[in-house]
């Protein structure tokens, strides 16, 4: 079933937060007020808000350090993200995360990595938790095209595959792992293949090797993320690959040499916010307007949660030493 146009124009207002919020966070980070390593999700709103909003309430999600677009997607309060971006007490995680390591309890949003690939045995885990308790979950793990040449990928497909866990691993190939292109960095240029290390198990399952979807068409994201879920929810994990592209630099200090401008350029013009605008204008005429007044809407609540943030207080240092025992 088509989504309805209330949800169609959700998910618009979920891209352009995304896309608002991170270049807010690009200009903070630029003014000093952000600190550490900034990885911008510009460029990659269709897959992001695509794949998440196939999720159910119940299950969840779980990403590496190019987390804030992941973290709005599934529901975040901007307010309480933009102040874990400045470090402060009010942030989702009380401001010791940081850009990096979001994470929220009640979404079931694990964060926030900043070790290539250190979430995936993690996300197992998850799953291997859900399956033990018999309980309806699914866990939805991204990772960038470069986690998927290092160990503890391949240590976590094998594990689910043994134990046929119910987790969609989702690849967002952006291009590049850092500042090296897929081609020069895999044997397998077509990640999902990698599956096949990991299926046809003895009883014929393992591993399920799942499509390659365009992944600046949210609606394709949607719909390929959705079946994917399902088949775990009933049989077990599945390798996808969501063909996306980064608009901006690895991080805040990328030089971005290893690509030309025309490149960019190409991938800008086919932009997932854009493509989708265009889609709703064909779909709903006279939509324009509205659209607008979403544009807007965003750029008032972006400018709430920057005020909210630079107005909160910083973390204490019994604030720094909580959380680190349990009681």
């Amino acid at each position: 079933m088509a989504p309805k146009k209330d949800t169609l124009l959700d998910w618009y207002r979920q891209m352009v937060l995304i896309r608002r919020f991170e270049e807010r966070c690009a200009e903070l980070y630029q003014q000093g007020l952000i600190g550490g390593f900034l990885h911008l999700y510009i460029g990659q709103e269709a897959t992001g808000v695509g794949a998440v909003n196939a999720l159910r309430e119940q299950d969840h999600a779980i990403t590496a350090y190019r987390d804030h677009g992941l973290a709005l997607a599934r529901g975040l309060d901007p307010k309480a993200v933009m102040a874990e971006m400045l470090g402060k007490k009010t942030g989702v995680s009380g401001g010791k995360g940081g850009s990096m390591h979001l994470a929220d309890y009640d979404r079931r949003f694990w964060g926030g990595y900043g070790i290539v690939g250190g979430h995936l045995p993690l996300a197992a885990g998850i799953a291997l938790k859900a399956k033990y308790n018999e309980e309806d979950e699914v866990v939805l793990a991204f990772m960038g095209d470069g986690s998927t040449n290092i160990g503890y990928f391949h240590e976590a497909l094998n594990l689910s595959a043994v134990w046929e866990l119910p987790v969609v691993w989702l690849v967002e190939n952006n291009q590049y792992g850092m500042g090296t292109s897929v081609e020069r960095a895999s044997g397998a240029v077509e990640i999902v293949n990698k599956a096949r290390a990991y299926c046809c198990g003895p009883n014929g399952r393992g591993m399920k090797e799942g499509p390659r979807v365009d992944g600046m068409d949210v609606l394709a994201v949607y719909d390929a993320v959705s079946e994917g879920i399902e088949h775990a929810r009933k049989h077990g994990p599945i390798l996808m690959e969501s063909l996306t592209y980064r608009l901006e630099g690895h991080s805040m200090g990328d030089p971005q040499r290893y690509r030309t401008k025309e490149e960019v350029e190409q991938f800008v013009a086919n932009g997932p916010i854009g493509r989708f605008r265009d889609y709703l204008n064909e779909k709903y005429k006279g939509i324009d307007p509205r659209l607008d007044t979403i544009d807007q809407d965003v750029l008032d609540t972006i400018d709430d949660a920057v005020e909210f943030a630079k107005n909160s207080p910083d973390p204490t240092y019994d604030d720094l030493i909580s959380h680190v025992y349990a009681d």
